[in-house]
Parts: C-alpha cells; structure tokens; sequence
C-alpha cells in the first residue's frame, strides 16, 4: 500500500476503513494529466528561482513527462492504494528518480494543487462539453432549415395559439443553447483569472515563489490576490454546475416537446428506430426513451449542483476536507450531460418531420383567428369589433365542424361587407408566418437568417476555441529545454 506524505506525525497506523474512507484516488485520478502539468510548471518555477537546483529541475521535469507518456501507453497503471493521485504520482516520480522527487512538492500544499487541478480539469472538460452543445446546435439548425415552411400550431399553454414553423420553434433551442456555451465560456474566464498555484495550505510560503510565472504557464490571467480565498472557495465549481443545470433545463424542454410531438395525439415527428425502444408487452409501442431518460437526468444534475452548493455553505476558512466531494459532484454532471448531448443529437439529426401532420393541426386550432381580425382591422373595423367578430366566427365553426379557411365567400359576407376573395390568403397558414416578418419572427427569411446567424456563432466558438487550444499547447515548461 502506498505511504502517507503526512504519516511522519502520527505514531501508530491509520485504520484501513479510515485509509478506504480518505482516499479519493478512485475519483481524482481524473484529474492525472492536469496534475502533472501544474507540477511541471511548479517545478520550472522552482529552478527558475533557485529554490531548487538546475539538475533536479531538469530530472523532475523530464521524469513527469515520462510518468505521463507511460500512462497514456499503459506502461503504466495508477495505484488504487494511493490516497490520492497527487501522492500516486510524486511517489512515482521519487522511485524513478530518487532525492530530487522529493523536492517538487518544495513551497506547494495538497490544498493548492488540488485547487490548480480541478481549474485546469475543468477548463479541459467544459471545451468538451462546449462543442458537444455545439454539434447539437449544428443537428438543429439542420433541421430547420428543411423545415422553414413546415407550418405547425404555436402553443401558450399547450394550446393552439398562432402559426409557426417547425424551424422558428427549432431555433428557439438553438438561441437557448448558445446562451449555454456562452455561460460555460464566462464561468471558464472567471475561474481562469486567478491562479491558485503559491496559496500554500492556506497563508502562501517563506520561499520566493514567482506566482506571475507559474500563472502564465498554466493559461491564468495571474495570480490569486489572496491565499485564504485561493485554496478555500469553490464558486467555480458551483457556477460552472449552475450553467450545467440550466443546459439540462433546455435539453429537458427540448425532450418534453419531442415526448410530445412523436405521440400519436400529435404525430407531427417521427424518431428513427435506432432511438427508440420497444414495449415487452404491447407490440405497437415505439417509446422516446432517449428523451425521458434526459427529463430524469435533468434532476441528477440539479443534485449535483445542490450538493455543491451545500457542501460549502458553512465552512470556515479555510480548507475543510469536505471539500474533497466537490470532484465527484462535478464529473457527475459532466459526464452526465455529455451522455445526453452525445446520444440526442444523432436522434434529432435522424428524426423526420411530418408537415402535413403539423399543417393539419394548425387548421384545425383557428391558429390563424388573429389574422383574420387583423384582415378586418386593416379594412377599417376597430380592432375591439373585428376581435369579438372574429371569436363569433370561430365559435359557429367549431359548432358547425369546419375551419375558416373553409368558409365560403358568402359566409364570411354574411359576418360582414368588407370581407373579400383576398381573405383567403390573409388566412392562408403560411401566409400568417410569412405576414409576420417583424425581426426574429417564424417568416422563411427571418429562420434563415436566425440559421445564418447561429451557424456564425458556432464557427467564431470553434475558432476560439482552437485559439485557446494553440495557447494551451504553449503552455507550460518543456523538460528538455536548456
């Protein structure tokens, strides 16, 4: 079993349930890859300054970098007996290298680099999941753009309101989603402005660390201002949860709303086969499972969000051990909705739209009640008279079975004089949407243009993001340098 970095201390052994129940190696060792940058960057600092000599500067560096290529070639295997991956890996680095392993952890406590860790895990995990949203987005504004004139009713309170198409509804999600990417990029900025790395347990050090390097090695602005506040805070976590939380809220509508139209009280969609399932009992079931399943998962990580925000809520400064529950909280709901976005958006690429489903409905819900009052209006009734005209109509041809459009000439004259033929295309479905070409409206023009836009924004992220990740590649010490 691997020895305590602490044991010196204490003079009998710790109790192995107590060793089973510290250890956080099963979940931390997510975070090997970013541990062992920080500790390069560490020690490049550390010959820089002459805190430690040349020679074992360069056998750290170059021994981490090995210990990291032989775990990424399974040469290597991580310890399930270590108390954590930072003891995994400087022990490592020590038996590989001997007395010079020992003085990496030279002016750094677990408590800074586990707060440097997690940042950098974290700022690796949310580009994942970053462009993850952003091949949904890409599935959806797809979509869309097959579907401009598929008209379909437009709800408030689930019932029939105005027409729309398919495609304005399915870029709302879009402009919901790039909200999302847009909170994870402000959450990442903010925790990336101070780097913890030199807060020390809690009070920083007696050595003369230069704090500015190893911020602009690791990609931080600089510097935390305050060592307390460096080691003793996840606000991070908690805000990078948060905007997790609220993708899940969308993809939970979004799911609703798909629950809804593959039903066969709807059937304005139909998902492919291979995102669906089947009943064991009832053998014309297709069920959305893909879809319910991210309404349930939705409630996990609202969870994990909660378990973060009462993990921290009554803790003294500075660092308390109850901190270490804030990896699996958030690798749960990292992984969580990287499962859902992973497996709806191929469901939503695949899905088929039924338009003459959709247009049918939208008939039949006098969606477009409002643009014959409006008809009326731009005749020159008062708004209030063509408005209470109008709901007559409706009411007598719920009564009589039919839609507006299907009124005759005669009929609509019979409500009243200023009715013409050219009413029949002031009520025409399409022609409603088409009519209502006010910005950020369901015309074909204004989705295509909110489908240009969107797309634009997808490629300005991805082209960030691969400026990040060229800055990234520079980042840090090279171990053979000098």
């Amino acid at each position: 079993m691997a020895e305590q970095l602490w044991k010196g201390r204490f003079s009998k052994a710790v109790d192995a349930r107590v060793n089973d129940f510290n250890s956080s190696i099963r979940f931390d060792q997510r975070m090997v890859r970013q541990d062992i940058n920080g500790s390069m960057a560490h020690a490049t600092m550390l010959g820089e300054q002459g805190i430690i000599p040349e020679e074992d500067r360069e056998a750290i560096l170059t021994g981490l970098q090995e210990i990291l290529a032989d775990l990424d070639s399974g040469a290597l295997t991580i310890d399930p007996t270590a108390e954590d991956i930072h003891t995994f890996i400087e022990q490592t680095l020590t038996a590989r290298i001997g007395d010079a392993g020992k003085r990496l952890h030279t002016g750094r406590s677990r408590n800074d680099q586990v707060a440097l860790d997690i940042r950098l895990t974290l700022r690796d995990e949310t580009a994942g999941l970053t462009e993850q949203i952003l091949a949904l987005i890409e599935a959806l504004c797809a979509q869309a753009e097959k579907n401009k004139e598929s008209v379909m009713p437009g709800y408030t309170h689930l019932q029939r309101a105005q027409p729309v198409t398919m495609g304005h509804q399915l870029m709302a999600y879009v402009w919901m989603l790039l909200r999302d990417c847009g909170r994870l990029q402000d959450a990442v900025a903010r925790m990336m402005r101070d780097c913890p790395l030199g807060s020390g347990a809690l009070a920083g050090t007696t050595y003369p660390l230069d704090r500015e390097l190893t911020a602009q090695l690791l990609g931080f602005d600089g510097p935390c201002p305050n060592s307390l506040d460096g080691v003793s805070d996840r606000d991070f976590c908690i805000e990078i949860a948060a905007a997790l939380s609220i993708c899940m809220m969308h993809l939970s509508r979004l799911s609703e709303e798909i629950i809804l139209w593959s039903s066969w009280e709807f059937k304005f969609i139909e998902l492919d086969d291979a995102f669906t399932t089947g009943s064991s009992i009832m053998p014309q079931k297709k069920n959305p499972d893909v879809t319910e399943l991210i309404r349930g998962k939705t409630g996990r990580v609202y969870g994990d969000l909660n378990t973060l925000l009462v993990m921290m809520k009554g803790l003294s400064l500075a660092y308390d051990k109850d901190m270490q529950e804030d990896k699996e909280a958030m690798w749960d709901a990292i992984d969580t909705l990287s499962l859902c976005l992973r497996t709806l958006t191929p469901m939503l690429a695949t899905m088929t739209t039924l338009p003459d489903n959709m247009r049918a409905a939208a008939a039949r819900g006098f969606i477009n009640a409002t643009d014959c009052a409006d008809y009326l209006t731009k005749k020159g009734m008062p708004f209030r008279d063509a408005y209470k005209l109008t709901g007559a109509m409706v009411s007598d041809c719920l009564g009589a079975g039919k839609t507006l459009e299907q009124l005759s000439l005669e009929e609509f004259r019979a409500y009243s004089p200023l009715f013409a033929p050219d009413i029949y295309q002031a009520i025409d479905l399409l022609t409603c949407c088409e009519g209502r070409a006010s910005y950020g409206g369901p015309s074909r023009a204004s989705v295509q243009a909110q489908i240009d836009a969107a797309r634009a924004r997808v490629a300005a992220l991805r082209a960030e993001a691969d400026g990040d990740e060229a800055d990234d590649a520079g980042d840090g010490p090279d171990p053979q340098q000098d």
